[in-house]
């Protein structure tokens, strides 16, 4: 999750800044994928490998905490970041769909894994999840209190990556010691 969520976070940033006349506030963040090469090829590229990751990682967390509604919505978050890479916007109403399953799950995602991490980092999942949660539904409502439409749509993906980012980090920390357990 941790190398997923960077490598999209970084080249997204490269995609950005290399299509000519974009912008973070009055362009969409799909519009990168049907824009000019090669921000358009290192976009879709980028979501593809980011919902791949999501998909390795919800393998894993099923093969260790088994069916859970986190590994439910990491699966379906992870599908629809893969539709998005695989059908552009203009593309239509799939990748409409695609998004709305990427963004709506992703933020599920981040509220849920309250159950799976201790606490304090439980409550960054529940808050990062609600703000990109609210913002999704703001920003479906077309309100987007003065940040365009992309800084908007940014609002809504920008927690739920945070979270993404923080929660492999939390998942590469060593095991903590037992008093009733020897060490190796």
């Amino acid at each position: 999750m941790l190398l997923g969520s960077l490598q999209f976070f970084l080249l997204l940033l490269i995609a950005e800044s290399l299509r000519p006349g974009y912008s973070v506030s009055l362009n969409y963040i799909s519009d990168l994928g049907v824009g000019p090469e090669p921000s358009r090829t290192l976009f879709n590229a980028t979501l593809i490998v980011f919902g791949l990751s999501g998909l390795i990682a919800s393998y894993l967390f099923w093969k260790t905490l088994g069916r859970n509604a986190m590994v439910l919505t990491l699966v379906i978050s992870s599908v629809g970041t893969i539709g998005v890479g695989l059908f552009p916007e203009n593309t239509g109403d799939p990748h409409a769909v695609f998004a709305l399953m990427g963004f709506l799950f992703g933020a599920l995602t981040a509220i849920i894994s309250y159950k799976v991490v201790r606490q304090p980092y439980s409550w960054f999942g529940v808050v990062l999840g609600l703000i990109s949660l609210a913002s999704l539904f703001v920003f479906i409502g077309g309100t987007y209190l003065g940040l365009g439409p992309g800084g908007m749509e940014r609002l809504v993906l920008y927690p739920s990556l945070l979270w993404y980012v923080g929660f492999g980090g939390y998942l590469l920390r060593p095991e903590e010691k037992h008093e009733d357990r020897p060490d190796p």
